[in-house]
């Protein structure tokens, strides 16, 4: 199987399944890369997979059609896949293996303008290929498959090719048909731990400050987020309304921005930067309420975080949905929101949702999505969140009635606890300050 562009959901067959698709939406058959590995799919037993179909490709005299990039799971599996030949393997073929960090996967990627600039197809062994997430572009079609099928298709440099059945031309005119993968679970000689990279902390570190550039654009410290003050949210403006898929790149794009991860208030440039306004169709703005104009989702936070005006947003179906970014909340709660509906929420998402202080409410009839609009007010009373109990909720419509709906919750009572105090990191730093006392 091969599934792509855009989401892990749209599967094809490989061959013929993925060229009548091609054929039917003109995605370009040529691979201008071919990936493996990051967090998913590099186990020990996925890179002894590729690296058998890469063997034997290399004793045929074949090699990668295409741009092939390796991202070792760990330090563990570089190590221990240097030692037991498999990264040989795999750069015989024309394989370069990559440092054991999230790569491209996640946008660390820097790609060429003329390939990024039209529509290109890859492949990878990733376990995400939403739009713009692995280079930036939204010309880039990304299709996910299993290591060893990635590189069958760089081999071949078509999407289109069937490993199963299909052969590839070798240097002497022969043609190829490449062996089925073979995989260990565990590698004979156990693991190889590779280098050491970690330096612990001191025995003792209450003296130690951290001080960091206040000019710096890339650190900055944190702040803890304010206490809940014991009221309702009451006439929340929304600043966003996403149509169809708002994943956590949507929510808080990667590539080029992760320069920011350490500081807050400059990655927050990003945020809702990819959502689809549901309103106007159009991606990464809105209407500001302040003074009726348009303006990029992150503006628009900004604007309403310097009059600490409370907002709220409104996702589809799986909000959330994608990598666990814990900057996908952070960044609402920075600029000050309070609470986000949806249809449905990615669960990890949601649970990040409730540790950094913001209410997660799911619409107990979905269809109460569609009441929403552009200029419409939202209150949310009855807080905080009581266990197992429907969150009642007012839409205020602009020159019109009032329309009361419920909302639901997964709030534990330890997960309240979270929200009173303004967030999970509050509550554990009053901990600690208690056990010093």
């Amino acid at each position: 199987m091969i599934n792509g562009p855009h989401t892990p959901d749209l599967a094809h067959r490989v061959g013929t399944g993925v060229a009548k698709a091609a054929a039917e939406n003109k995605w370009p058959l040529e691979i201008s890369s071919a990936l493996i590995g990051s967090c998913t799919n590099s186990s020990y037993e996925d890179i002894t997979r590729a690296a058998s179909v890469a063997r034997f490709a290399a004793s045929k005299g074949l090699k990668s059609k295409t741009e092939l990039l390796i991202t070792p799971g760990s330090e563990q599996i570089r190590a221990t896949i240097e030692r037991d030949g498999l990264l040989a393997d795999l750069e015989a073929i024309g394989a370069t293996v990559l440092a054991n960090a999230c790569g491209p996967c996640i946008g660390q990627w820097e790609r060429a303008k003329e390939i990024t600039e039209k529509t290109n197809t890859i492949v990878s062994s990733f376990n995400r290929n939403f739009p713009k997430r692995n280079d930036g572009s939204a010309n880039t079609l990304s299709f996910v498959t299993s290591p060893d099928t990635v590189i069958a298709l760089a081999l071949a440099g078509r999407l289109d090719f069937d490993p199963t059945t299909d052969t590839i031309t070798a240097p002497d005119g022969s043609q190829v048909s490449l062996a089925a993968p073979i995989g260990e679970l565990l590698p004979k000689n156990g693991y190889d731990a590779g280098a050491d990279t970690f330096i612990a902390p001191p025995a003792d570190g209450s003296e130690i400050k951290i001080v960091v550039d206040p000019n710096s654009d890339r650190l900055q410290l944190l702040e803890p987020f304010e206490k809940w003050d014991g009221n309702d949210f009451i006439y929340m403006p929304v600043l966003m309304k996403a149509k169809g898929k708002c994943t956590t790149d949507h929510i808080s794009a990667a590539g080029k921005w992760l320069k920011f991860r350490g500081h807050l208030e400059n990655i927050s440039g990003n945020l809702f930067a990819g959502a689809v306004n549901a309103f106007t169709d159009s991606v990464g703005e809105g209407f500001d309420k302040t003074d009726g104009q348009v303006r990029p989702f992150p503006e628009i936070a900004k604007r309403y975080s310097t009059i600490k005006a409370q907002w709220c947003a409104i996702g589809d179906q799986n909000y959330g949905e994608g990598s666990s970014r814990e900057h996908a909340a952070m960044e609402p709660r920075y600029r000050g929101a309070c609470v986000i509906f949806a249809r449905s929420f990615a669960r990890i998402h949601e649970t990040n949702l409730k540790k950094q202080g913001v209410v997660p409410l799911t619409f107990a009839d979905p269809k109460d999505y569609d009441l929403i609009g552009q200029h419409d007010t939202i209150s949310v009373r009855e807080m905080p969140p009581v266990p197992d109990k429907p969150v009642r909720c007012i839409v205020h419509k602009r020159g019109g009635d009032d329309i009361e709906f419920y909302a639901n919750h997964t709030f534990s009572p330890e997960q309240v606890k979270w929200f009173k105090a303004g967030s999970a990191l509050n509550v554990v730093r009053e901990k600690v300050k208690r056990s010093k006392k």
